[in-house]
């Protein structure tokens, strides 16, 4: 589905309205952590993550809203941006910039007390999201009993975001473009699912043209997610289906696909502690190599006070990397700070 047309025809509902005095914020993180590799040589354990972003709003005289974002990288360099305009027909929002994807949000939604199974660096994830960090223009819509549809269309996933007034031209010439979809739904919201209160059904799916050559295929990412919770209790089970695609000129090249598996099971002890359990199954599928199924369990605390957070993981690995019998442990103690 292409939707260029329809945002074009969109903006011109808010090309010649006047705006209001808007406003201008900033705001930031910073993350310390000590990690350890089992198995493997640590080296410095010690690692940090900053991040700064700055977002703009003000309204138009027609009601649209109008806001504006731009980060910064590890480096505080030039980061991702966007611009979104709210309420266009009073109906939807419409963005356009490289601030991930609607399938890159949604990568792994099962509940953690601290960080996904994979997020401190135990095994090793090939996901799916491709096409974060590419420029795109999409729309956010709030469908009847649906609930919320995010879709984003890329004209070319040549990983290039442009300066205004200007086009990547041949950058990555052999790519095409990318699309991105994502939708989450309260069952609760659906006709005679009223006793579904507290479960949440995200789906989400995305394609690339990794190349224009004859005979090959595009990359696919697909995926489904429920999560339910009750009391201090959340849990949630995620399915993730990612098809690299054929890259070579020939119909005979097997395409390599990973089939995955989240779950996740967190309780809220009080206000400030949270612990979970949180499992990652990888299958993959490769006629060139022997594939194992990769398995990471990952015990989880979280402790937060005010902007503050201290959180650690446990993670360990079975058939790292899909071979067999090999291990990809990891320990990590992390204090991140938002502001």
């Amino acid at each position: 589905m292409k939707i260029t047309k329809i945002l074009v025809a969109l903006s011109f509902l808010f090309a010649v309205s006047s705006a209001n005095a808007g406003e201008l914020t900033v705001t930031g993180s910073m993350e310390t952590t000590y990690n350890t590799q089992g198995g493997n040589t640590t080296g410095n354990p010690l690692g940090t993550d900053r991040e700064l972003k700055f977002s703009g709003s003000t309204e138009l005289d027609s009601g649209i809203t109008v806001s504006v974002m731009q980060d910064t990288n590890d480096n505080l360099g030039y980061g991702d941006n966007k611009i979104t305009f709210g309420n266009v027909g009073g109906l939807v929002d419409i963005y356009v910039g490289a601030d991930g994807s609607p399938v890159d949000a949604i990568d792994d939604v099962t509940p953690s007390a601290y960080e996904e199974a994979w997020g401190s660096g135990a095994g090793t994830l090939n996901d799916i999201g491709d096409n974060a960090g590419q420029m795109g223009i999409g729309l956010k819509v709030a469908l009847p009993y649906l609930g919320t549809l995010d879709a984003k269309y890329i004209p070319k996933i040549d990983s290039t975001e442009n300066a205004d007034n200007s086009a990547s031209r041949d950058a990555n010439a052999d790519v095409g473009s990318g699309e991105s979809y994502s939708l989450k739904t309260n069952l609760a919201d659906l006709p005679g699912l009223s006793a579904a209160e507290g479960a949440m059904l995200t789906l989400g799916y995305g394609t690339q043209e990794v190349t224009n050559l004859l005979n090959t295929s595009d990359s696919h990412d697909l995926t489904a997610a429920i999560n339910y919770n009750i009391a201090n209790f959340k849990i949630g089970i995620q399915k993730k289906m990612h098809n690299e695609g054929q890259v070579g000129a020939t119909d005979t090249v097997d395409e390599i696909r990973y089939h995955d598996m989240a779950i996740g099971i967190a309780y809220q002890v009080n206000d400030a502690l949270a612990v979970s359990f949180n499992r990652y199954e990888s299958r993959r599928h490769d006629n060139t190599t022997i594939n194992e199924t990769q398995e990471i369990d990952a015990f989880n605390i979280g402790y937060t006070m005010g902007g503050m957070t201290i959180g650690f993981q446990e993670a360990s690995t079975d058939n790292a990397g899909w071979v067999l019998a090999a291990e990809d442990d990891s320990r990590t103690l992390g204090v991140s700070v938002a502001f």
